[in-house]
């Protein structure tokens, strides 16, 4: 089964990067609190990036050199590969609710 990196532009215009099999399902925990502390803290707003990857393992190398990105070149990223241009069809793991505003 496929995994996804995803980053989320949180209030107050932070980024955070994660992995997960269901980018949708995931952003919902976020913004119902049950995600991560940083999520808790600075409410998720919506999906910016959603990457595909054909395993785990490869999601993770994938969110270790993002997290490790400045953070300009972490929001030139994102802007360069927007948001669907590089995920899977929305059944796969992204749904049009997800990146909604």
């Amino acid at each position: 089964m496929s995994w996804f990196l995803y980053v989320l532009e949180c209030r107050g215009g932070s980024l955070y990067t994660g992995i997960s099999r269901n980018v949708a399902q995931r952003f919902a925990a976020h913004q119902a609190g049950k995600g991560a502390r940083y999520t808790r803290m600075h409410p998720p707003e919506r999906v910016v990036l959603s990457m595909v990857f054909a395993n785990k393992p490869a999601a993770l190398r994938a969110e270790h050199a993002l997290k490790s990105m400045s953070t300009m070149t972490k929001r030139a990223f994102v802007q360069k590969h927007g948001v669907l241009q590089c995920a899977s069809p929305p059944d796969a793991g992204m749904t049009e609710s997800a990146d909604s505003d």
